[in-house]
């Protein structure tokens, strides 16, 4: 084999020059059985889709057939860049490449990534993760649902959101790259939907609950204003009718009086309304300290993170999480929303 015409990448065709082809052939050798070598590794079930037998030419398309698919992945799979030097021939399958006699000084690159896709896909991920940051730190977005502060001061974060949050981020961004790379659509895994589903259901679950508090917090203030109403038009009268009331009555309606506006300024918006005091202690607390609880899903998530990128990143492949690490995962969550009930009462 003396010469390749085009470019060595996945769904492409390219021209490959087979020095004594017509006598190769004359030797009762079919040509529709030859099959490309990528750094030795054949392309199995990737048959020649023209042989010009005249010219000595084969034409393949480099498809990623699931023959292939494991071929494709060791080429491709922990990409060092755009493109990598590699080694290519062609020969049949189950057997050694016919020998290139190719110019050294001149290696064939393999193309993982499309220059113009990739620099598109390089400024959609960087603005998508700008404006999360940022969305993140200046609003609302991943943090508490809990009323306004009067200073100013955003609300803290949000365990069951940043982690929704951190779950989309990296399934979008790995879908991205994996779809540069294979041209593959179908790449997110059931267990991954699973997982995805365990983070959103964290975060439904958090937020009912908390909806719940700050409901029961609204029907507590509205009662205890009623009464201290009640208190307040008693005490008038008693004041306005010496004769009436006499000095034991009177100091029971201000003792009662007394307490409800303790219990009224314990529940006011403005003197209960929670204040960030960082992103790792926001997460990691729920109330005056630290909460294993807390701690747990928060180490769970990053070593499945990790797990999941050095996954995509050697296989080109989301991993397929099985059914225990689901459930350890489930469990972490359970655990935390059940914590939440007593949280921040």
């Amino acid at each position: 084999m003396t010469g390749v015409n085009g470019t060595i990448e996945a769904e492409e065709v390219i021209d490959v020059h087979v020095e004594h082809l017509t006598e190769w052939i004359s030797a009762t050798n079919d040509p529709g059985k030859l099959i490309p070598y990528i750094n030795g590794l054949g392309l199995r079930g990737n048959y020649p889709a023209e042989v010009d037998v005249a010219k000595n030419h084969l034409y393949f398309r480099l498809r990623i057939t699931p023959e292939s698919k494991g071929t494709w992945v060791d080429v491709l799979g922990a990409p060092r860049g755009l493109s990598h030097p590699v080694t290519f021939s062609v020969g049949l399958e189950n057997q050694f490449p016919f020998d290139t006699v190719f110019d050294s000084s001149k290696p064939l690159p393999l193309v993982v990534v499309d220059k113009f896709y990739g620099a598109v896909a390089l400024v959609v991920v960087l603005v998508t993760l700008i404006i999360f940051v940022r969305l993140a730190r200046t609003t609302n977005l991943i943090r508490e649902a809990a009323p306004e502060t009067d200073d100013g001061r955003l609300r803290p974060y949000n365990l069951g959101r940043t982690q929704m949050a951190f779950w989309f981020l990296l399934v979008c961004i790995s879908y991205i790259v994996i779809w540069l790379i294979t041209g593959a659509l179908d790449t997110i895994t059931s267990s991954l939907l699973g997982l995805m589903g365990i983070s959103a259901g964290t975060a439904l679950g958090e937020a009912m609950i908390d909806a719940d508090k700050m409901d029961t917090k609204a029907d507590q203030l509205t009662t205890l204003t009623a009464q201290k109403q009640a208190i307040d038009q008693g005490l008038s009268e008693l004041k306005s009718q010496p004769s009436v009331g006499d000095p034991e009555r009177l100091e029971e309606a201000r003792t009662r009086q007394f307490k409800i506006t303790q219990e009224l300024g314990k529940l006011a918006p403005s003197g209960s309304a929670p204040r960030s005091r960082g992103f790792t202690r926001d997460i990691l607390s729920g109330g005056a300290d630290y909460s294993l609880h807390r701690f747990q899903i928060v180490v769970w998530t990053i070593v499945l993170g990790i797990m999941f990128l050095s996954s995509t990143y050697e296989t080109l492949t989301m991993p397929e999480f099985s059914p225990t690490l689901l459930g350890l995962m489930g469990i972490s969550s359970g655990t935390y929303i059940g914590f939440k009930f007593p949280e921040k009462k």
